[in-house]
């Protein structure tokens, strides 16, 4: 008998198949966990990683939408050019950084190699224009002006072009109808931020690295629906690059179409007239410095008076914003954000600010009125006003004697503001202000708009300033320092100010309110929002936020979403002292007012016109022109920096528009030759086809008037006293 057992397995044997076994067993166990961290702890993220490396996109920016003027003449759209593009990425990766391939590139679009780096280079705080200041992973525009010729070299030597792509694409452009370029109301692109992409990514307009963005003007505002949506593609491709097939695909939407209220007529005319304004005023003398009128800037603006809508708006200086397109030149750049060519990219409409002269004795009139003065009494127009020894003259030192407060704006007349001003300060308090003080002329300013953005759908429109007794304490605290460090008692003029400022700088002095109530002193105002007080008396008290867009329509044109005038409150003042205001306002362009020089012949009995002269005073510059006008359907208001008097400077250019919008010549009647542009505001919208086109008028440029149609036409009354024709 034998130890073996029936199996006929030793004990060693059996150890052996056990220890098989485990081993086994666990190598199972590891490989199932090792399964399961990948399919089931980590499985989506491995999944994506996978799906990721084999899948492309291919991405195709929508076409941004029109913008179009009131009538549907298209003030920015598009067109197709052959746009040379290279890949950073790509070039990145070679051993010369893609050098090589830039300086063949070059040679090829007849530029030079540094030329073509530029262009690629990426923007930071130490590189200066050109540079792309896009995204550094999508296709950066080398040229959007190829020829067919040099595309086709392009692609038919890949091998000596990688990383460059030739291929027709729509470009933005910026037609400037009729001459109307629109520059700073439009505004203009420029390739979208990795920063703006991560701040936008959660949002329900999330950018791709393709898009161009909005970064001023319109272009900016209405940015979201103009862009549309790109179309995506994506392909599974697998390791070397082969379309295996499509994974998923998402349709790209074409960017709306946006109808202003913009008439691209008046726009030219607006624009021609005020440049050619700044042009005239340039060669006549300053009485005050005895220098030629420097005009280094203006602005005007014509508004419809009764929804606040945007007729027109012009800036001087002005550029042509095609610049922008497809990246901007270092040269160009300089010069746009430079001081010698006084800052074009600046909409002085609403970004510049002065102060207002004599346009805003409308203000202290109201004041006036709701301080319990009656408008239809007589006040004293002396020659000068005195106040501590100094002495407050009217304008060229002309009195008038006892005159009511419309009086008072027809002969622009100081004296009698200046007098309520000071005898209001006095009733508040004076330097020891009382705590229930009125102070009815800063209130009436900021319940006219002043001191406060008017709501306009333009971005960075400033607010002006209203130096009240709070503006002054905190403008103190903020200088009190400096101007205790420059000030010196008995030194200079500055110095001496500056110790002044330093002491007693925080209290509202006597010849602060009086300065204030002919609107000069430290009140800043801006075109935009004299533009709308003066609409507002026009139309009966409503002050309208300005707006731009009329109306958003989508690519096939069967959505309209109208941007309808929204009003943000109204004058602090009732009806009669409105119905007080006009009857002023109009007086001035009447016989012996200040505008009526350059109002002669306007048909009033048809078409009755309301204006307010201003000539502001700016320390260590020439005086500012400022004319303010309305008619019951349009208010127009312009300024000329450093250009002289309100309508001396403004004067023709205003009236030259008014007859241009109402077919007119110089003596009022109906011009044969050049038909009304806008004799009342436009009220529909383009013409929609069916298929969502939108036809488009014809426009001539503007032809201006010739010396002969601009002969002064005799006045219906006698002259206007020298002083009256200065303002």
């Amino acid at each position: 008998m034998t130890n073996v057992p029936e199996t006929g397995r030793t004990s060693r044997v059996q150890i052996r198949l056990v220890m098989i076994q485990v081993l086994v067993l666990s190598m199972l166990l590891t490989l199932g966990g090792r399964l399961w961290y990948l399919q089931i702890r980590n499985g989506d993220e491995y999944y994506h990683e996978a799906k990721s490396n084999h899948v492309q996109r291919v991405v195709q920016p929508a076409v941004r939408g029109s913008i179009l003027d009131a009538r549907g003449v298209p003030l920015a759209d598009n067109e197709t050019r052959l746009v040379v593009s290279a890949s950073r990425t790509a070039l990145m990766k070679m051993k010369d950084k893609g050098k090589g391939v830039m300086s063949r590139l070059a040679d090829v679009l007849d530029m030079t190699p540094k030329e073509v780096m530029d262009k690629v280079r990426l923007c930071d705080s130490q590189t200066p224009a050109p540079c792309w200041n896009g995204s550094p992973y999508q296709p950066i525009p080398v040229t959007l002006e190829a020829t067919t010729q040099q595309a086709l070299q392009l692609r038919e030597r890949p091998e000596d072009f990688p990383g460059i792509t030739a291929e027709p694409t729509a470009v933005r452009r910026y037609p400037a109808p009729g001459g109307a370029r629109t520059a700073q109301v439009l505004g203009y692109l420029s390739p979208v931020t990795d920063e703006e992409i991560q701040k936008a990514k959660d949002s329900d307009s999330p950018h791709l690295r393709s898009d161009q963005v909005g970064r001023s003007g319109i272009e900016r505002t209405y940015d979201r629906q103009l862009r549309g949506k790109a179309e995506v593609t994506s392909y599974e491709v697998d390791n070397l690059g082969r379309v295996m097939g499509q994974t998923k695909s998402d349709p790209g939407v074409a960017g709306a179409t946006l109808v202003t209220s913009i008439d691209a007529r008046v726009q030219a005319v607006a624009e021609y007239e005020l440049q050619d304004a700044m042009k005239v005023v340039r060669n006549e003398t300053d009485n005050i410095t005895g220098r030629k009128y420097e005009a280094d800037s203006g602005a005007v603006v014509v508004m419809e008076a009764k929804t606040g809508r945007i007729v027109a708006m012009a800036s001087q200086p002005d550029y042509d914003p095609n610049t922008w397109v497809g990246g901007i030149s270092g040269k160009d750049y300089a010069r746009l954000t430079s001081k010698s060519s006084n800052y074009p990219l600046l909409n002085r409409g609403i970004q510049g600010m002065a102060p207002a002269g004599s346009i805003f004795k409308v203000v202290s009139a109201s004041a006036a009125v709701r301080a319990g003065y009656k408008f239809d009494d007589k006040y004293n127009c002396s020659s000068s006003y005195s106040l501590g020894g100094r002495s407050f003259a009217n304008f060229e030192s002309q009195g008038h004697g006892p005159i009511t407060l419309g009086d008072a704006l027809k002969f622009s007349c100081n004296t009698v503001f200046y007098a309520l001003g000071h005898k209001e300060w006095q009733r508040d308090g004076g330097l020891s202000p009382k705590k229930d003080a009125h102070d009815w002329f800063y209130r009436t300013a900021r319940e006219f708009g002043l001191g406060s953005e008017t709501g306009i759908d333009l971005p960075n429109e400033v607010t002006g300033r209203i130096p009240d007794r709070k503006w002054k304490q905190n403008f103190w605290k903020a200088n009190k320092d400096a101007w205790c460090k420059q000030g010196k008692r008995g030194g200079t003029y500055v110095e001496q100010i500056a110790y002044e400022s330093c002491l007693e700088g925080n209290q509202l002095k006597a010849y602060d309110s009086i300065n204030f109530a002919i609107g000069q002193g430290d009140v800043l105002v801006t075109p935009i929002q004299m533009a709308t007080a003066y609409s507002a008396i026009s139309n009966g008290g409503t002050l309208y936020n300005p707006t731009v867009g009329k109306a958003v329509i989508s690519p096939d044109g069967k959505h309209i979403e109208m941007i309808k005038p929204q009003s943000h409150g109204r004058l602090p003042i009732d009806a009669k002292t409105i119905g007080d205001l006009d009857k002023g306002l109009r007086s001035v362009v009447e016989p012996g007012g200040t505008a009526a020089w350059r109002f002669g012949g306007w048909p009033m009995d048809k078409i009755p016109m309301h204006a307010k002269t201003g000539t502001a005073q700016v320390y260590g510059k020439q005086t500012t022109s400022w004319l303010a006008t309305y008619t019951k359907d349009f208010t127009i208001v312009m300024t000329i920096s450093q250009g002289g008097t309100g309508s001396g400077a403004s004067g023709p250019a205003v009236r030259k528009l008014y007859n241009a919008i109402y077919g007119l010549t110089m003596d009022g009647k109906p011009d044969p030759k050049r038909p009304a542009l806008l004799p009342g505001p436009e009220a529909k919208l383009p013409r929609i086809g069916p298929d969502g086109t939108i036809t488009s008028p014809e426009i001539r440029p503007y032809v201006p008037s010739s010396p002969e149609d601009l002969e002064p036409a005799v006045l219906a009354g006698p002259p206007a006293p020298p002083a009256a024709r200065q303002d």
